[in-house]
């Protein structure tokens, strides 16, 4: 067997240490977090022929410098190395020189039992990048716009319910040139009219109707420096949110056009019927990767997507709890194609439905429905075909017996 290392890494430094296979140490060192520390670092790996390094995370700068440099990787999930702490000590210290040596002993009397990093290729890694990049923007979207809401609550309850959502372009166009009561005190159905034509509403409300949505909201009484300081919020978190929810639209421009071009794009499109959905596709492409080996085995895709549940057993005692440790990216996206498939896929509809009668919440059945596409997409993913309703044997014989 080659050296192993275990390495504690940090935002500034990372600790290494280097052990033969009979767990002999080779060497312990702390590197910087810069170009010559990961240099030094990669020339230490390689004189002591290191052939395996452990760390506490599956992606970052050094986790792709050890693979470019040929090195196999185990990511260890820091609750495991957590709960290997004690095996190596006898009081309850902590150091991240510790840490490294706890991963150097994992990787070295546990290796068999832990999967190898599976790197996916250059285009699926960038389309992750977006893919991520745009679910922090909309988190951040959704922070704010709560604040606007809010602040509106306590404000101005017209302004929110004018249009369907403050954050949405028309909305906060509004809000940028009407922060406050006072500032729409003249505002006449033509003079909305008029805004609506500038900023190419597409609803289907008059302009009578979005005046009475307006004024009929309760009024709030508050003092003039308040009623100042509010309107200063709401035009503060307006000019906030316009930027992020422009950047959000561009993102969703361009990862419809990474994950049309990507190879394996047509098998995660082709599970949903809504081509709006090209996001939750993109999504779970960015997610489970291209590198086959990666999920051996359809159950290893359902447990690391959360739609598995941990079985937990003693004695006579047997019962089934949610899977918390899981990929939660991956969780969301499958939650989405399991929620959005019962209402137009009838086998997918049947077993939800079959869970709800058996007792399930709606989380509940949602996941056993998303266990279901995981099998499906395992099996798509694996042989490289996207999938095709005619072909799913479950999803026809429903539909032959008048499903």
């Amino acid at each position: 067997m080659a050296a192993i290392c275990g390495i504690d890494w940090a935002s500034e430094w990372h600790d290494v240490r280097i052990s033969d296979a009979a767990g002999e140490p080779l060497g312990e060192r702390r590197f910087a977090h810069d170009e010559a520390g990961i240099e030094a670092l990669l020339v230490l790996l390689a004189e002591h022929g290191v052939g395996v390094a452990a760390i506490e995370r599956p992606d970052g700068l050094v986790v792709g410098r050890l693979l470019a440099a040929g090195i196999e990787v185990l990511a260890i999930h820091p609750n495991q190395v957590k709960a290997a702490r004690d095996r190596y000590r006898a009081a309850a210290g902590k150091s991240d020189r510790f840490d490294a040596f706890v991963l150097c002993e994992i990787a070295r009397t546990d290796r068999h039992r832990l999967p190898a990093l599976a790197p996916s290729g250059d285009e699926t890694m960038a389309l992750r990048a977006l893919v991520r990049t745009r679910e922090d923007l909309v988190a951040a979207r959704v922070g704010l716009a709560n604040q606007l809401r809010a602040q509106l609550d306590c404000f101005w309850p017209g302004a929110k319910r004018i249009f369907a959502d403050v954050d949405s372009p028309i909305g906060l166009a509004f809000l940028a040139r009407y922060p406050s009561p006072s500032d729409a005190s003249g505002l006449g159905p033509k003079r909305l009219q008029s805004f609506l034509a500038r900023h190419r509403y597409s609803g289907r409300k008059t302009p009578e109707e979005l005046l009475d949505r307006l004024r009929s909201a309760p009024s709030a009484v508050l003092g003039e420096l308040e009623t100042d300081a509010r309107r200063a919020a709401v035009l503060g978190l307006v000019n906030a949110l316009g930027p992020i929810v422009g950047q959000i639209r561009e993102l969703t421009s361009q990862i419809a056009g990474a994950v049309r071009n990507h190879p394996d794009g047509p098998i995660f499109l082709a599970v949903f019927s809504d081509p709006k959905s090209v996001v939750c596709a993109a999504g779970l492409l960015a997610e489970i990767g291209d590198n086959r080996a990666r999920y051996p085995h359809r159950d290893s895709l359902a447990a690391d997507g959360g739609q598995a549940p941990v079985a937990i057993e003693s004695g006579k005692r047997k019962s089934a709890a949610f899977r918390w440790a899981c990929d939660k990216r991956l969780r969301n996206h499958l939650a989405v194609l399991a929620d959005s498939s019962r209402h137009h896929n009838p086998w997918a509809a049947d077993i939800y439905q079959r869970a709800r009668d058996r007792g399930a919440d709606h989380p509940h059945a949602t996941r056993i429905l998303g266990r279901a596409w995981t099998r499906i997409l395992w099996r798509c993913w694996q042989d490289r075909v996207p999938y095709n309703i005619n072909q799913h044997r479950a999803a026809t014989r429903h539909l032959q017996e008048g499903g």
